[in-house]
């Protein structure tokens, strides 16, 4: 003790936290060296996170289709493919490129995962799934098909090499896979439940997700479909293309109550939904879909398009195969 005070009174004389949260721009900007994440689906995309193939379709083959299904299945359970020819690795190469020159072409950076996966994982192109991002930084998912597990690691690396802040890791039994993830507002977001995704994953989220102001709701798929993704497509703050028949009524319900006009796909054209939106009421698209683009044209919405079907077949679209690292928010 000097001066009347105890042994460690000094400390407090340092400046210390004022309550600034974790997520502002300004301490953002100071301590992380950029602002990360995304409080929106919608607003201008400034970093895009993809994984260039590397010839992991090439496990496919042609002797391995399944009546029941489809598709060519892996007797294994590693893989699938939904189409009788194998894929065309050659054709998914240039769309996978075709994407990319797309997203750059919008003065989006492009970051790539790094690293090598083990042989058995033929999907890491499909990079949506493997996180989600919030205002300030990354929750990284847990995959459930085994065929995928190790994907999670890879990307974890990535982003911390970029100097991002992963704000939570899905753990224990938890299942949480970023195609069944969507940012409705800044302050809802909703998580698709499935055989794929789970409760135990949704209760994490909403642990997460509670720092940040964000409610989460919770939404049960049916039972063949993995990923609310495929069901629902943020087009702008007050809009999103959705397919009806794929989502509960109380949620489209709940979408209405929050100001979202939702427009329906058109029919056998579901995969438009799966795109990405690069800045309110334009959107990327994989061609093909041309009734649907009339219809979100009536609504002011712009669709870039790239060709992207042959990817399409290994069960992930133009949203599957990126993930935001960094949007500016659309309001």
């Amino acid at each position: 003790m000097s001066g009347g005070y105890p042994f460690g009174y000094h400390l407090t004389k340092l400046r210390g936290d004022d309550g600034t949260p974790f997520a502002d721009p300004a301490e953002q900007e100071r301590v992380w060296g950029r602002e990360w994440g995304a409080a929106d689906e919608v607003g201008k995309l400034r970093m895009a996170l993809v994984r260039r193939p590397r010839g992991e379709f090439g496990a496919v083959r042609a002797d391995c289709w399944d009546e029941d299904s489809g598709a060519l299945v892996d007797p294994e359970g590693l893989w699938y493919w939904e189409h009788r020819t194998p894929p065309d690795l050659a054709l998914v190469d240039g769309q996978h490129a075709a994407l990319v020159a797309a997203l750059e072409a919008e003065g989006v950076e492009v970051v790539e995962v790094q690293g090598e996966l083990p042989a058995h994982i033929t999907t890491p192109i499909y990079t949506r799934d493997p996180l989600i991002t919030v205002p300030g930084g990354a929750i990284i998912g847990r995959l459930e098909p085994y065929k995928r597990r190790g994907e999670e690691a890879l990307v974890t690396r990535t982003l911390a090499a970029l100097g991002m802040p992963i704000l939570a890791t899905v753990h224990g039994r938890g299942l949480m896979e970023g195609g069944s993830f969507v940012k409705l507002s800044p302050t809802v977001a909703a998580f698709g439940t499935s055989f794929r995704c789970n409760d135990e994953a949704a209760r994490q989220l909403e642990a997460a997700l509670r720092p940040l102001g964000i409610e989460l709701i919770v939404v049960p798929l049916s039972p063949y479909s993995i990923h609310i993704d495929g069901h629902i497509g943020m087009v702008a703050p007050d809009l999103a293309l959705i397919d009806p028949l794929g989502l509960p009524w109380w949620f489209v319900e709940r979408l209405h109550a929050l100001g979202i006009e939702t427009v329906p796909c058109v029919p056998e054209e579901e995969w438009a939904i799966n795109s990405l939106a690069l800045a309110p009421r334009r959107m990327l698209m994989c061609e093909g879909f041309p009734h649907t683009i009339d219809r979100l044209a009536a609504h002011g919405v712009e669709v870039v398009t790239v060709p992207y079907a042959e990817i399409q077949k290994g069960g992930g679209g133009v949203h599957c195969s990126t993930m935001e690292l960094v949007r500016e928010a659309a309001s």
